[in-house]
């Protein structure tokens, strides 16, 4: 019910999403409780950052395939809602997510996808996210906070298990060698992103310092 939803719901209707048959749901294993288990292969759903989860999956990489899911919004619902949890207004938020903000969570965890038996799906989905008013808190949104998401559906999901398919979402065209700047402005998207994927880029060895240009750094492909 729309009243008493929270962070766990859009989480739940995701594991929903991506079960199939045979599938067992928070299953112990290793002394950590697994979203869901096919087979050999763990499966973590992980709809906020990384940072949480880092110990968790190294440890589990140990001995076991894992595979992270991670939801972007590229479309989102803000439904405000009353103090009975009725729907006092809905509107299109104007931010839309897109793929290349996986990179804003990988920072946590940038060389994991080089290890052999880990996994990335990206899942790209529509959702509703629900606020309601609290006195005093998120000031920056009136007091409007976000008490819940919903899946709507999702769009496409996108498999990543190396470190040159994550390179393969940086945009045709950089001049070479490129600044964060023109990443910026190819690609489409904020200076802290492009910061963020070339952070993650460099540490995986794909991208390397090709000198400076101003105080600019300038970066290209390793060899």
């Amino acid at each position: 019910m729309i009243g008493t939803l929270n962070e766990g719901s859009l989480h739940a209707q995701l594991k929903e999403w991506y079960a199939v048959d045979g599938d067992i749901f928070e299953q112990p294993v290793d002394g950590y409780v697994i979203d869901v288990v096919r087979g050999d292969l763990l499966i973590e759903v992980q709809t906020g950052g990384f940072a949480p989860l880092r110990t968790k999956l190294s440890n589990l990489l140990e001995s076991h395939p894992v595979r992270l899911v991670a939801p972007i919004a590229t479309d989102r619902r803000i439904v405000k809602l009353g103090t009975g949890g009725e729907i006092l207004s809905a509107r299109q938020s104007p931010k839309h997510g897109r793929l290349e903000d996986i990179f804003g969570r990988l920072v946590s965890i940038p060389t994991l996808i080089q290890e052999e038996r880990f996994e990335l799906e990206v899942v790209l989905t529509v959702e509703d996210e629900y606020r309601s008013h609290q006195s005093g808190k998120a000031r920056r949104r009136g007091g409007w906070v976000i008490v819940g998401r919903a899946l709507e559906r999702v769009e496409q999901s996108m498999l990543f298990t190396s470190a040159p398919e994550l390179a393969a979402l940086l945009p045709d065209g950089l001049p070479d060698p490129f600044s964060t700047a023109d990443l910026t402005t190819s690609a489409g998207i904020s200076r802290r992103l492009a910061q963020q994927m070339v952070y993650c880029l460099r540490r995986l060895e794909v991208l390397a310092i090709a000198g400076k240009s101003g105080n600019a750094l300038q970066y290209r492909h390793n060899a």
